[in-house]
């Protein structure tokens, strides 16, 4: 009897064992989104695997209709359970990803492939409903029917969602303006910044509206900067990372109160939630959320002081703290002979409104408009460098005369106060013209160069004195054959010019005709740039410039804004104009291609074979189609 009860035993054990072993050796590989989403609302798509899966072989889908926000992001958890002395093993590897819908419609999310010892395992498709915002239905943001094996306990997807976004307190984000100063003269610069403070992890930020400026010159900064700047500040007790996300250099233009406007911005912070399928003793999975949060800067006011009164007659608004250095021609220079008077000015403050001072010269001279050349450095701190100004003359009669010396005036903020800077005064006695040109006709020109205004009284032609030898012409010219001919020729060509002007203002006028006919030279361009980027293994940007290249030759062609084009629209167009139904297909499988290569690590279309066969489709299109 014992020996029956043994063996009874032993065998319900090695059944039992080899239950666990068939329970723990099945894979399970599951696909989990949310039935419904709206239009503009982010939601997770998460695919499941009860299993370690084979070092890089995870292979996402395409996400056609997405934009991808993030992942994937994955997350490993296990389990040990322990059944009458038995001891079983569970792994748990999450692959999630943020996306983004695009435009309502019902769409597909595709298979997800993953390899374990060598098997390859795949989800089934996902069917999404993408509806109208505010027309979502009522379901839990991460129900989904598709759940199976390790995925079925994600039902609490909802709840994690709302814990994660509990996380993120008002205080946590924030978006601060600060300005150098709250109180400035007119046209005295002040440097005001944009600032994200956080205590959380952000990955994404989107600027939702930008302050007018209204009374200021403003001037964006935020170009000029090489590097992110990024520090750490507290702010009201609480250590904040910051960032500046945008800084402008403004110029008050009136005085008065002024106001800066509130920036609104969202930022998608990154929060890690403990997954609640997780053990508590053997394991600790983890779920990551990107959640969105608007913050809005707060407003400033900006009390701006007229410049004071008794401003010298040579002020024309300069305002900051200048010097001048001048250099005066030779004090003695023949008449007929040009000259150059050069003022620099140097210094910080609003160097780009400072105008050439006046060169007050004797009515006998001829005075050319002025050159300016300048270098100028843009900072927090203001505006930097110089400018610098020529004023060309020709002295026409000989003499002595006296020339007032140049003045510049500005206000110093800092001294509060008007400075007057002016160069030597300067005597400058004019020659006889030694080349006889004495009697020269005085020129009218204007906006000629230094070289040209040197050679001035040397190219001149005098007219020449003494008797004419006249004779006349035996057959006038005036009503003879030739007369006619060369009128004939002359009405003739003004006849053909006309015509010709008249077509291209009809062509320039017909913009849709314009952009057709560009349509394959802007291509080309951009082939050659995606090109450069292949040759420079750039796999993101030679992916998206072939995207614009043949999204933005479609557009051309068609005459239809690229944000409305879509791949039947361009099929439809392609059919009415006789282009080939492979054709078609083989724009819709490059664009696919593209698409895949530039969004999901499963692609494998090399860029040689892609950059082919857009350039051979444009091609073909373009032979076909005739404008």
């Amino acid at each position: 009897m014992r020996k029956l009860v043994s063996k009874i035993s032993l065998t319900g054990l090695l059944l039992l064992l080899v239950a666990t072993a068939w329970g723990a050796g099945k894979v399970s590989f599951e696909a989990s989104s949310p039935l419904t989403v709206a239009v503009g609302e982010a939601f997770r798509v998460e695919f499941s695997l009860n299993a370690s899966p084979d070092d890089d072989t995870f292979r996402a889908p395409s996400f056609e209709g997405f934009d991808v926000l993030a992942g994937p992001a994955v997350s490993r958890g296990s389990s040990v359970q322990i059944v009458n002395g038995s001891m079983t093993r569970s792994v748990n590897v999450t692959y999630t990803f943020v996306l983004l819908p695009q435009t309502a419609g019902n769409v597909t999310i595709g298979a997800a492939e993953v390899a374990v010892d060598g098997t390859v395992y795949r989800t089934d498709p996902l069917p999404v409903e993408i509806v109208d915002e505010g027309q979502a239905a009522s379901q839990s943001p991460q129900q989904t029917p598709q759940q199976s094996g390790s995925a079925a306990g994600r039902g609490d997807g909802a709840g994690s969602q709302s814990e994660a976004q509990s996380r993120i307190g008002k205080q946590d984000i924030l978006l601060r303006a600060t300005v150098s100063r709250t109180s400035v003269y007119k046209n005295e610069p002040l440097h005001v910044a944009f600032k994200l403070y956080t205590r959380v992890p952000v990955v994404d930020v989107s600027v939702g509206s930008m302050p007018s400026f209204n009374g200021f010159w403003s001037q964006d900064l935020t170009s000029n900067r090489t590097t992110a700047r990024q520090g750490r500040e507290t702010l009201n007790g609480r250590v904040y990372e910051t960032h500046v996300v945008c800084e402008y250099l403004l110029y008050p233009q009136q005085a008065g109160t002024l106001v800066i406007d509130p920036m609104e911005m969202t930022a998608l912070a990154q929060v890690v939630v403990q997954s609640r399928t997780a053990d508590p003793f053997f394991g600790s999975g983890r779920e990551v959320y990107n959640v969105p949060r608007e913050v809005k800067s707060q407003r400033l006011t900006i009390q701006v002081k007229p410049l004071p009164a008794g401003a010298p007659a040579s002020f024309n608004g300069a305002v900051g703290s200048f010097t001048m250095e001048s250099q005066m021609p030779e004090e003695r220079i023949a008449a007929n002979s040009g000259a150059t008077c050069t003022v620099k000015i140097s210094g910080t403050g609003n160097l780009t409104f400072v105008q050439a001072p006046k060169l007050n010269l004797p009515g006998t001279f001829e005075q050319y408009n002025v050159k300016t050349t300048e270098s100028i450095n843009t900072s927090a701190d203001g505006i930097s460098g110089y400018r610098q100004f020529e004023y060309p003359f020709i002295a026409r009669a000989e003499g002595t005369y006296d020339i007032a010396p140049i003045e510049f005036s500005y206000f110093d903020p800092a001294r509060m106060q008007y400075v007057t800077l002016s160069s030597r005064p300067l005597t400058l006695e004019v020659t006889p013209d030694t080349r006889g040109g004495s009697g020269a006709v005085v020129l009218q020109g204007r906006g000629m160069s230094k070289e040209e205004v040197k050679l001035l009284g040397q190219d001149i032609r005098f007219i020449k004195l003494g008797g004419a030898q006249l004779r006349e012409r035996r057959v006038p010219f005036l009503f003879s054959g030739a007369y006619w001919g060369l009128l004939a020729v002359i009405l003739l060509g003004f006849g053909a010019l006309y015509v010709a002007l008249r077509k291209r203002i009809r062509e320039s006028q017909n913009l849709a005709l314009l952009r057709g006919r560009r349509a394959n030279k802007v291509a080309v361009q951009r082939f050659r740039t995606a090109r450069r980027y292949m040759e420079e293994q750039n796999l993101h940007a030679f992916y998206e410039e072939m995207l614009r290249a043949l999204w933005g030759y479609m557009g051309d062609k068609f005459n239809i804004p690229v944000a409305n084009l879509t791949k039947e629209s361009v099929r439809e167009e392609l059919h009415k104009r006789g282009v080939a139904v492979e054709d078609a297909q083989r724009f819709t499988a490059i664009i696919t291609q593209c698409d895949e290569a530039q969004y999901s690590p499963a692609a494998s279309a090399r860029m040689s074979d892609v950059y082919s066969e857009g350039v051979d489709l444009i091609s073909r299109i373009e032979a076909v189609i005739k404008r």
